[in-house]
């Protein structure tokens, strides 16, 4: 007959219980200490990455003559990349570089407010006056239309590609007129004004053939801005047709035919050959990753508020 096992004493038991508790709670530590180094780690990457223009590095890299780069890049207006803001930015430190040899004005752009053409435009001139020893020319890559080709006539020269898009000199106003619409709805408008052309335009009450013509005057005025603008940055070289100045876009082989630009040329191809400075210094000034992520947040704030306005079914916080 087999003897039963003793169990171990209570003491042992105890002792056991201790070492193993011991064992867990270690082993917990040292998982959150891990934890916390690396939460540690990615917060200071994160301060990094929104306080440090990663940038200037490029530019402190920088050694000698160099020809300085400026975008202009999208629609111009004050709230984009293409601000008269960011853009003056990056060409008054262009051209405060004592080792800027020239600077290229990179434009990619439709057009946009001729307000901040105009005040990039004037600010070209400025600098240009202010630094008679650096020039500074324009580049097209794929379009150069109405304010941009704004910007680009304050240019030395302007290059283009054969396929490049240049021109479109002229001016709009455009909306959209709802009176049709409302009449067979049975939709009636009832707008109020103290002063009897605040309503100037408005898209819900019918034409207004006063308001029409002032529209018209604001329209033609402006546009002969943008004309001067282009006879003096273009001068002789310029080779006046009817169209001209009507609104049309013509290639870049057209372009350089008809005087609105001067030649076919990349940004290395000008850095090389026209300016002869073959290193190339982006100055141009773009949105740190705060400005992106502070965008990102305002448009999932946006999107949420929007499904629960019109889907509160399916709105989510992301």
């Amino acid at each position: 007959m087999d003897t039963p096992e003793k169990e171990p004493p209570w003491e042992r038991q105890l002792l056991e219980k201790i070492a193993l508790q011991s064992l867990k709670e270690a082993r917990a530590k040292r998982r959150w200490g891990i934890f916390f180094k690396l939460a540690g780690l990615a917060y200071l990457v994160t301060v990094l990455a929104l306080v440090v223009d990663w940038g200037a590095s490029e530019k402190l890299g920088a050694n000698g003559r160099h020809t300085a780069l400026v975008d202009v890049n999208g629609t111009i207006e004050a709230k984009g990349n293409a601000s008269a803001e960011k853009i003056n930015g990056a060409l008054q430190s262009a051209f405060e570089d004592k080792g800027t040899a020239g600077v290229i004005l990179r434009i990619n752009s439709p057009g946009g407010s001729p307000v901040q053409a105009g005040i990039v435009y004037d600010e070209i001139r400025r600098l240009r006056k202010n630094h008679p020893d650096i020039q500074l020319h324009a580049v097209v890559e794929d379009m150069c239309a109405s304010g941009g080709y704004y910007i680009a006539s304050a240019a030395d020269k302007i290059f283009v590609d054969k396929a490049s898009i240049v021109g479109s000199i002229g001016v709009l106003m455009d909306g959209f007129g709802f009176t049709g619409a409302m009449q067979r709805l049975g939709i009636e408008r009832r707008l109020l004004t103290a002063g009897e052309n605040k309503g100037f335009l408005d898209p819900f009450s019918p034409r207004d053939a006063g308001q029409v013509e002032h529209a018209g005057t604001l329209l033609r005025e402006i546009h002969q801005q943008f004309i001067d603008v282009v006879r003096k940055g273009r001068g002789d070289r310029l080779k006046e047709t009817p169209e001209m100045f009507s609104g049309l876009m013509w290639t870049g082989s057209q372009s350089i035919k008809l005087g609105l630009a001067d030649d076919f040329g990349t940004i290395d191809s000008v850095a090389r050959d026209v300016i002869k400075a073959e290193n190339i210094l982006d100055y141009s000034v773009r949105e740190n990753i705060a400005e992106r992520v502070a965008k990102r947040l305002g448009a999932d704030v946006s999107q949420n508020l929007l499904l629960r306005l019109f889907n509160p079914d399916r709105a989510v916080i992301r």
